[in-house]
């Protein structure tokens, strides 16, 4: 069963794009998902039990860091890699 899932990161504090660049790269490690980005979220396009375990080891430095960061998600119960042509 594939997915997709956005997320939008926002790390509260000046330096907020070095948090960003490095949660997305750790992401792009994964060969199984693929990671699109645009400048206002990265979308994940997979297996559903493959995104959730990637999310949860990649959130888990996040959530158990210092730096406040808030985070939205958005999941989808199919795969919507394809672009609509309107």
């Amino acid at each position: 069963m594939n997915a997709s899932l956005e997320i939008s990161m926002y790390p509260l504090t000046p330096a907020y794009a070095e948090p960003i660049v490095a949660f997305i790269k750790r992401l792009r490690s994964y060969p199984e998902v693929e990671v699109r980005t645009n400048s206002m979220s990265t979308r994940l396009f997979g297996p559903y039990d493959q995104l959730m375990e990637i999310l949860t080891r990649e959130l888990r430095p996040i959530v158990a860091g210092k730096q406040k960061t808030a985070l939205v998600f958005k999941l989808i119960n199919d795969d919507l890699r394809e672009e609509p042509q309107f």
